[in-house]
């Protein structure tokens, strides 16, 4: 086609990019696609299996390593920082199967279902938290991966550390340094234009890979440092009292590292089989995460003992090394988990929750790209990591509104609603979960007694200058403190003062609604006098619509 002002006023013409509508868009006036619609039988594909893989796959991750090694930089034994990975992630575990099983069970993914606790509207607020937040870390992994790329090219191009800079130093970037970002940023792409149910086989492949390289150096740690010279012979160099503050804050750090993915796992567990194919989360999480984290402490032991300090980037460690083989394979390795980790904690996240922000113009794979673009170039990733280390401590700090909506999200479903909800209401914005002009005010509340007392040692890890005393301490327990005290402040309210309108007799599953229709139609074309008496329809409506006056709530 020739390239015409036409062509290019077509180009950003907005209709162009309106998404076709289809058949089983599950709500009217634009406010669903595809995408974000329940997932229909035939695409419902992931087996246990699949999970086994995924985990062990994101198990293995340089994010995991580098945890487990600044756990002995802040003063903790390998004792002591073995059983606080472990409690870490046996917590976080059980969180992944509960909000795993509502999207298993109802096929829908996080940014519609949460619309049930947090009230249509509301949920928009977790939802951009989340959008935000996949971006800027999108950017920081891909960012990381580009480090895995230069590391492989100089075992097969050593002159690529000689490679001239041809950017000035406030660029905060180097010549090689950007080719290697814009080549691993490259590789990711196509993969993130894949269907969330394909992509399974990335993490299957991942799952065998690079557990494979990390036993390798394991095995390489302990026969350069026998265990009785390295690993044994670390000791702990923090006491009482702030051992246990120490050990709280880690295992509040082992914790947050998921706290995103804990929320949005619905949108994995949403393919699942059935809902008892992810029920394997709880024995695989803890297991494989504490392995692996294991060999993290391990090789970084033994890389103090060989080159004199605590190279707790993976990465930095593999820069040391002669035998060129082994450093392009290691580096192959943290470059496949880095993709399967962007994927999964941060582009399908930001992909399923830009279908809800725009669901006339987004699917997934579109907001995945724009992921790409807007995470991995306008917010330029190696400007923040080197200039802004309190910009980085504010998007660690975000937890802190993390642990309060995983927390709200299984208090409401499980405890409060018992499993008894409405899917096709929750694709309604005046069903019955518009709450009070679309504010659950139980979550609003919930979010406000838990978010605001962590702020000050938000602040102070951003400027520590700023003296906020034992503010610190509850920050440092952020999610466990938010988990803990929205669930009671959720329940409470919701027990005291019920939202009547909410609550159904049973589950109204899409399924439900589907067959429901197609009864509907099928009577209507056999003979519509008798539908006006056979309560199809008005069972549908029932059933569907989910209306419910303010005062209801």
């Amino acid at each position: 086609m020739p390239l015409t002002r036409e062509t290019i006023g077509d180009f950003f013409r907005p209709s162009k990019w309106a998404l076709e509508a289809e058949s089983t868009t599950f709500a009217a006036n634009g406010w669903s696609n595809k995408d974000m619609d329940p997932v229909p039988p035939r695409l419902r594909t992931w087996t246990t299996w699949n999970y086994i893989s995924y985990w062990l796959s994101d198990a293995t991750n340089i994010a995991v390593w580098e945890l487990a090694s600044s756990m002995l930089a802040v003063g903790l034994s390998w004792r002591q920082a073995l059983p606080c990975i472990a409690a870490g992630y046996a917590i976080i575990s059980v969180v992944m199967v509960l909000n795993g099983t509502i999207g298993a069970r109802l096929h829908v993914a996080f940014p519609v279902l949460n619309r049930s606790s947090f009230g249509f509207w509301f949920s928009y607020f977790t939802v951009f938290s989340r959008v935000i937040l996949s971006m800027f870390w999108f950017g920081i992994q891909t960012y990381n991966g580009s480090q895995c790329v230069y590391q492989m090219l100089k075992a097969i191009w050593p002159s690529i550390a000689r490679l001239p800079n041809h950017l000035s130093p406030s660029a905060n970037i180097t010549s090689s340094g950007l080719l290697c970002y814009f080549l691993y940023w490259l590789i990711q792409l196509p993969f993130m234009l894949l269907s969330p149910h394909k992509v399974r086989w990335l993490f299957f492949a991942k799952g065998v890979i690079v557990p494979i390289a990390w036993l390798a150096m394991v095995i390489w740690c302990f026969v350069k440092v026998p265990a009785s010279e390295g690993l044994f012979t670390q000791h702990a160099t923090v006491e009482e009292p702030y051992f246990s503050w120490t050990w709280l804050s880690a295992m509040n750090s082992a914790l947050g590292i998921y706290s995103s993915l804990s929320v949005n796992i619905p949108d994995f567990t949403r393919y699942a089989k059935d809902e008892k194919a992810q029920y394997v989360q709880p024995l695989i999480i803890p297991i494989a995460f504490t392995l692996c984290s294991f060999a993290g402490i391990a090789v970084t032991s033994a890389g103090i003992q060989l080159y004199g300090e605590v190279l707790w980037d993976p990465l930095l460690l593999i820069d040391h090394w002669d035998n060129r083989a082994a450093a392009f394979f290691a580096s192959f390795a943290f470059a496949l988990t880095t993709i399967g980790t962007n994927i999964s904690a941060n582009s399908l996240g930001a992909g399923n929750d830009m279908t809800v922000l725009f669901p006339k113009y987004v699917n997934i794979r579109r907001g995945q790209v724009i992921c790409a673009i807007i995470g991995g170039w306008a917010l330029c990733p190696w400007e923040i990591l080197a200039n802004a280390a309190g910009f980085l401590s504010f998007m660690n700090g975000y937890t802190i509104f993390l642990g309060p909506f995983a927390g709200i999200m299984i208090t409401d479903f499980w405890l409060v609603h018992k499993g008894h909800v409405d899917v096709p209401a929750m694709y309604d914005p005046q069903g019955r979960y518009r709450y009070v002009g679309g504010f659950n005010w139980r979550a609003v509340l919930a979010m406000l007694v838990t978010v605001i007392p962590t702020l000050p040692g938000l602040v102070n890890s951003i400027n520590p200058s700023i003296n906020v005393g034992y503010a610190t301490r509850l920050f440092d327990i952020a999610w466990m403190y938010g988990f803990v005290v929205a669930s009671l402040v959720y329940y409470v309210t919701s027990v005291l003062f019920p939202a009547h309108g909410t609550y159904v007799e049973e589950l109204i599953s899409a399924d439900d609604a589907v067959l429901g229709k197609e009864e509907a139609y099928a009577s209507e074309e056999k003979s519509p006098a008798d539908s006006i008496h056979s309560g199809h329809d008005g069972d549908l409506k029932k059933r569907g619509s989910g209306k419910i006056s303010p005062t209801e709530v």
